[in-house]
């Protein structure tokens, strides 16, 4: 059964295109949406191979904050945005990967998931066979993650881990 709304930022988006994974959002959740700063931000680079994956998917998924965003100081415009974003449509979840603007997300008493997360639910419901392969490909794009807790999320469900260098 899906589990309600999920607001998304930058970062996640561009790491789950890179493994061409986006559609576990859609697998997962009942809604998916980004604020429009996050909209600009995924869709600025016209020459990344994904953007056309990207925009087709989010295209129809945007949606503009209402109040005054107020934690642009604290955090990246698309961050804030998305926190915004959570706050106003009562959401059930954040996707965020930056490790200072979750801390700060999850202070405000906001649900946060990463990529990684995302990834480990989405093998444990059945929608992935692996994931050893799709975090090799994070680490090999300069996606950065941390290869201790890669292989923790492997070793949870069975796989081998990653070398320390792959």
């Amino acid at each position: 059964m899906k589990k309600g709304l999920i607001i998304c930022n930058a970062g996640p988006i561009f790491s789950l295109a890179l493994v061409n994974k986006l559609s576990v959002l859609e697998s997962l959740f009942e809604k998916v949406f980004i604020p429009k700063a996050v909209w600009e931000e995924i869709t600025r680079d016209e020459i990344k191979p994904f953007h056309q994956t990207i925009f087709n998917f989010f295209k129809d998924k945007v949606k503009e904050i209402v109040g005054r965003n107020d934690l642009t100081f604290i955090m990246d415009y698309g961050e804030s945005e998305a926190v915004k974003l959570y706050n106003e449509l009562d959401a059930d979840f954040l996707l965020i990967d930056d490790k200072k603007a979750r801390l700060i997300a999850e202070n405000l008493g906001i649900q946060c998931v990463g990529t990684i997360g995302i990834l480990s639910i989405a093998k444990e419901k059945g929608l992935l066979s692996e994931l050893k392969p799709l975090f090799r490909m994070f680490l090999n794009n300069k996606r950065y993650y941390s290869i201790k807790i890669l292989n923790e999320i492997l070793t949870k469900h069975g796989e081998e881990g990653l070398e320390s260098i792959v």
